[in-house]
């Protein structure tokens, strides 16, 4: 939700188009994360562009660093049970092997 946020945010207040941009590919990305569409690739992606976004702007950085670290998390971690990604392609369960 604070990545559509963020992206409305901008897209309502920014004059030039390159600031616009990469804001409006994160709310992008975070509607498909919300539904659970292309969860491991939209975290990746949305990683970088918090990344991009925060190295570029003269403001805070903490926003899109936090975002970027949820997004790297949502990558590694996976869809959760009820996204489309599992209904999709299945939920995948790990199992330790025994000793």
């Amino acid at each position: 939700m604070a990545l559509i946020h963020c992206g409305i945010h901008y897209w309502r207040e920014a004059q030039r188009s390159a600031v616009v941009v990469p804001h409006m590919v994160g709310a992008a990305a975070g509607i498909l994360l919300l539904v659970g569409l292309w969860t491991p690739v939209v975290g990746t992606l949305v990683a970088v562009v918090e990344i991009s976004i925060a190295l570029s702007s003269a403001g805070d950085p903490w926003t899109p660093v936090l975002l970027a670290t949820l997004g790297a998390t949502l990558a590694m971690i996976g869809p959760g049970a009820w996204s489309i990604d599992a209904r999709l392609f299945g939920r995948k369960q790990f199992e330790i092997p025994e000793r």
